[in-house]
């Protein structure tokens, strides 16, 4: 079959994808290069002299450098339409991690204080909890802050609480090393008799004597603690780790390292997911074979030594302030390297590490070790990532936070751009190892990586110097302005485009539209922004790259200079770095630049004056702008008026009332799973786990807005649990579908385990429920809200039927009123307000059903369920019944745990308010309502027991 040209093209493109993404990417840096040289080139001076020279060279490097961040850009958004995305393959680890890939999570991280350390375990023990398996573990990988001496006073107090927290956990959870299967979870050992290991590690460095740093601190940092990790996994006698805490003889089996930093979350069996594209065959790392003319790079040329899983910022962290929200609410890759990370997959089969994923420990090690010079390297992991080949897995996602404050981003930009400059090396022909210089062993595609890093760092100048040029010394200023500009927005501009044209197939377009715009608004507010920090940006990045270039070709000194994020929003904060006027003093440059800018070009152009004025007066003002984004936001508190309240309390009444019709005897007291309600009203009879779980909390919930007296919902939660517990069941697990008229299993008989987890979340819910039932008061303190909803509700039905209201109705809604306006009750009050509401409730549901008996005399139902009751105009005498029910269940109720308080001159015990269930039954009787008392103490002690046979049942049930 002859192949069309575009597929011809396409098949082109995978054969030779390198040679045309930088090719693209060349030819349309040149094509603008040349028209912005050539729109300049008049008014470089006399041709030939050594001032034309330099001005022609600096308008091509400029050129050069802003028109590649638009190529590069037009280039990968062509490539995200054309190129389409392949999932790389797994093994299907869902029932655990199969035996040979066992794997340790390792948190590479400082002991600073006591606080931090805390935070550390407590993160550690989340990540386990998310990721339970037998072979896989999990370690902190830690050392001391970098000092002037080996041991400082508050090292060894900080140590021992690391290690005492640690030796907790694992006594915690030593004995319920889960393995996960699709049903359930077992307490039961490994399947054969492999050790399992301890599940937590802790692994501490000592401080060592860094004699060109002229400090103490942790041999290379984070590199050097990941490569201490593989030696002691592979069995190498090193005095590395001065203390680890945990069973090591497993250690040696560990065959994957998933690496995190000190914030980042590993979500959800996201370990297995990460271990299971990792073991897959397609996968495994192979190096380079030998050649005639050298003994082998030591490179893995195919399969992935590495896997980056995407990084998205956690959600609270975009919440804590506007800049944080306008660059962090977009989840994705670190903003660093997102941009390009999926086109560099799906064209080249190869991803960029960025520090957070899973590694071969073998491919690693063969790859990397004593690879590189000591004290060279801060950005260690793009390099890691270009010698053991990294793949990017796009569908499993870590979180981490995003900083809250510009000054904070910029402090790891900084860095970023060090350790960038640091590697400028590699792009030579003969590369710096431990031992000296070898041939450069990195791929073109590695290589390019390393020169984009470095290109990128250089646009922001490149951006100032153009905007400075084209206003003071080149002809037409809005040409040049507009150039800059459409570096900056013409991305935007594709993206917005791109998102338009790709709506979602069951989205409404003017749903889609909304998505669409939001999503452009960020994106050129934050162009906006670049612009107003476009000097600051080419300050500290100048500064970044000169420190970097001295360090590494004159003092040696200070190159693996580096503080944790959180350390450094820390210190901001602990030396008021944060007001605006420390904002102004750190960023001092842009609004200096704005100043010698409006002085300087009135003299050389006055004209251009009109058009740079906009964009100086954004540099005046930038610190402001920082600081105004950076600030944290409140916590967002809405008010609802009280007409929203009261809908909202009418809503719950009306959802409550669904559960209270339908969950009846006729049903077994099982939910059924839905009710048709236009026309005739039809039941489905099947129920699952997750109804009856909603169920369960649909009853504690309506006892907490009052529209449930406790003895109703202990009666009604026993009704429940009986009938639940007569349901067959395997392995403690609910089947997913049950008849609720004959309780039998429907077919096709299987177990979902979202619906077994989401009942036994409900079951632990209600359980912490019923706990607080016994101490609380007996009489629910929000019984006259509840009874206040039902009224409104059956004023609403009335008013809808289109009759005149009965006379009760005023009647009923003054006593609440009157009951309303007292400010506190106790038992004597209560039983009159409620005892008198009853009978006006009374009166309420007799003349409704004897407003409506010619209407429909058949109508029996509390709700009317089994009828249309809006054809009948019958719904509020559904209501009035149900008004009517709440009523009588809250006074027999009240009367039952107080049955003084219907005996007429009776004295009640002492005591006052309205007692909890726990002081009831403790009551002793001495007064001549002695006998009363007494039973109302043995009513307690009663519904106490009930209680706590439903927590225990809600207990059991949940242990699945």
């Amino acid at each position: 079959v002859r192949r069309s040209a575009l597929e011809s093209l396409y098949e082109f493109g995978r054969k030779h994808p390198l040679g045309i993404y930088l090719g693209s990417i060349a030819a349309i840096t040149t094509t603008l290069t040349t028209g912005l040289v050539a729109r300049a080139y008049p008014s470089l001076g006399d041709a030939g002299s050594s001032v034309w020279f330099a001005a022609l060279t600096l308008i091509v490097i400029v050129s050069l450098l802003a028109t590649s961040q638009l190529a590069v850009a037009i280039v990968n958004w062509v490539a995200t339409l054309w190129l389409i995305p392949r999932p790389l393959p797994r093994m299907d680890y869902g029932d655990g991690v199969a035996p040979g890939a066992r794997t340790l999570v390792a948190v590479p991280t400082m002991l600073t204080d006591a606080a931090g350390v805390e935070s550390l375990i407590e993160a550690l023990e989340v990540r386990f909890l998310a990721n339970r398996d037998p072979l896989v573990h999990f370690a902190l990988l830690t050392d001391f802050p970098d000092a002037t001496a080996e041991s400082l006073p508050t090292d060894a107090p900080l140590l021992q609480l690391a290690q005492r927290r640690i030796e907790e956990l694992n006594q915690r959870y030593q004995n319920s090393r889960y393995v996960s299967t699709a049903d359930s979870f077992t307490d039961d050992p490994a399947p054969d008799d492999r050790p399992l290991g301890d599940p937590f590690y802790l692994l501490h460095r000592p401080r060592r004597w860094n004699a060109q740093q002229r400090i103490w601190m942790g041999y290379e940092r984070k590199r050097g603690k990941l490569g201490d990790l593989n030696a002691l996994l592979r069995g190498h006698s090193s005095p590395a780790f001065s203390l680890i805490v945990g069973a090591t003889e497993v250690l040696t089996d560990v065959k994957y390292v998933i690496t995190l930093d000190t914030d980042t979350q590993l979500p959800r069996d996201s370990a297995r997911q990460l271990v299971g594209v990792m073991a897959h065959p397609l996968n495994s790392p192979q190096f380079d074979r030998p050649t005639s003319d050298q003994s082998g790079r030591r490179v893995v040329t195919t399969g992935y030594g590495i896997l980056q899983p995407r990084v998205a910022v956690t959600l609270p962290s975009t919440r804590r302030s506007i800049y944080a929200r306008l660059y962090g609410g977009e989840p994705g890759l670190d903003p660093y390297t997102r941009t390009v990370s999926d086109v560099y997959q799906d064209a080249f089969d190869e991803g960029s590490f960025i520090g957070k994923g899973i590694y071969d420990v073998d491919a690693f090690e063969g790859a990397l070790a004593d690879r590189f010079p000591d004290n060279s390297i801060l950005s260690h992991d793009l390099l890691e990532g270009c010698y053991a080949r990294s793949g990017l897995l796009s569908d499993v996602q870590l979180y981490e936070n995003f900083p809250t404050r510009y000054s904070a981003d910029v402090a790891r930009r900084h860095r970023w751009i060090r350790g960038d400059w640091q590697l400028v090396g590699w792009l030579r022909r003969r590369v710096p190892t431990r031992d000296g210089r070898v041939r450069n062993p990195l791929s073109a595609l590695s290589q390019w990586k390393v020169f984009d890093n470095v290109r990128r760092s250089l646009v922001p100048t490149a951006l100032l110097l153009l905007l400075l040029l084209g206003w003071g010394a080149l002809p037409d200023p809005l040409f040049w302005t507009i150039v800059v500009l459409a570096v900056l927005l013409v991305p935007a501009l594709a993206t917005a485009l791109t998102d338009l044209l790709r709506k979602p197939t069951d989205a409404p377009f003017e749903q889609h539209l909304r998505a669409v715009a939001a999503t452009a608004q960020t994106q050129f507010t934050q162009v906006l922004l670049t612009l107003a920090w476009l000097p600051y940006e080419v300050s500290y990045s100048l500064d970044a790259i000169v420190r970097t270039v001295w360090r590494t070709l004159v003092s040696h000194r200070r190159l693996l200079e580096w503080n944790p994020s959180s350390e450094v929003e820390r210190a901001l904060e602990e030396n008021d770095g944060t007001d605006l006027a420390s904002t102004y003093r750190t960023m001092w440059t842009a609004p200096a630049i704005a100043v010698l800018a409006w002085t300087v070009i009135p003299a050389m152009n006055v004209s251009a004056l009109r058009v740079a004025a906009p964009i100086l007066l954004l540099w005046l003002v930038s610190p402001a702008v920082a600081w105004w984004v950076s600030r944290p936001l409140p916590p967002r508190r809405e008010e609802l008026s009280s007409d929203q309240t009261r809908f909202l309390r009418a809503l719950a009444r009306k959802t409550w009332g669904y559960f209270e019709t339908y969950v009846s005897p006729e049903e077994n007291w099982l939910p059924p799973d839905n009710v048709q309600q236009k026309g005739e009203v039809v039941i489905a009879h099947r129920t699952s786990p997750t109804n009856m779980g909603l169920a369960l909390l649909a009853d504690l919930t309506a006892h907490d807005f009052g529209y449930l007296s406790a003895g109703q919902l202990v009666a009604r939660l026993t009704n429940v649990m009986r009938t639940m517990g007569s349901l067959e069941r395997h392995r403690g697990h609910f089947l997913n579908w049950y008849d609720t008229r004959t309780l039998a299993p429907l077919n096709p008989r299987y177990i979902s385990t979202v619906d077994s987890g989401n009942l036994a979340g409900h079951l632990m819910t209600l359980r912490a429920g019923l706990v607080a039932l016994i101490d609380a008061p007996i009489l629910q303190p929000r019984w006259l809200d509840g009874i206040r909803d039902t009224f409104d509700v059956l004023a609403q039905s009335a008013e809808k039927d289109g009759r005149p209201l009965p006379g009760g109705i005023a009647e009923f809604s003054a006593a609440i009123d009157s009951a309303a306006a007292e400010t506190s009750f106790d038992l004597a009050s209560a039983w009159t307000r409620i005892d008198a509401l009853t009978r006006h409730a009374s009166d309420i549901a007799q003349l409704f059903a004897a407003h409506v008996t010619v209407q429909a005399p058949s109508a029996t139902s509390p709700l009317l369920a089994t009828r249309n009751v809006e054809d009948h105009g019958l719904e509020a005498v559904g209501w009035s019944q149900a008004l009517l029910r709440q009523c009588t269940g809250l006074r027999e109720d009240l009367l039952f745990l107080a049955p003084w308080l219907a005996s007429a001159g009776a004295a009640a015990p002492s005591g006052a308010g309205v007692p909890s269930l726990r002081e009831l039954a403790s009551l002793d009787p001495a007064t001549d309502a002695a006998s009363l008392a007494a039973q109302g103490a043995v009513r307690a002690r009663e519904r106490i027991a009930a209680i706590e046979q439903l927590m225990h049942q809600a207990g059991e049930m949940a242990a699945v």
